[in-house]
């Protein structure tokens, strides 16, 4: 998997990273830290996806992620570097909108899947126009 980012992110392709956080499988400080300093290492740029586990089908032996693990994961995150880091599967917590990495404006205001509002223009914050990293972010 690690090569496969390396090699997508060589050759140009914009990634994305999803860690389903699972409690007790790989959800300490460690392997959450080696997670976010191999992603920050190859660019701080690539947006990491902390999601939620929730118990489901054939693995019931775990309890969900506490929104506390993703936090903590999220802040290990971005002291490892990167800009974007978000929570994922518990939509209204917060940690699903994308803030400006420089000055920390919200751009974009989402809740789940949806996006409530998009303040990206012409690719840049518009507090203090720091670039936007990503594909078609021009906004509105």
């Amino acid at each position: 998997m690690l090569d496969a980012i390396r090699l997508d992110h060589a050759l140009s392709v914009w990634v994305e990273v999803t860690t389903l956080i699972i409690p007790g499988l790989n959800d300490g400080d460690d392997e959450l830290t080696g997670i976010a300093e191999f992603l920050a290492g190859l660019n701080p740029a690539i947006p990491w996806h902390l999601s939620q586990y929730c118990p489901a089908y054939r693995m019931h032996d775990h309890p969900p992620t506490p929104v506390e693990t993703l936090r903590r994961a999220c802040e290990i995150g971005r002291q490892a570097g990167l800009r974007y880091v978000y929570e994922g599967n518990v939509p209204g917590e917060g940690g699903e909108s994308t803030h400006c990495w420089q000055c920390g404006a919200l751009l974009i205001e989402r809740f789940g899947f949806f996006v409530r509002r998009n303040r990206v223009r012409q690719g840049a914050c518009p507090d203090c126009g720091t670039a936007v990293d990503g594909i078609g972010m021009s906004g509105a």
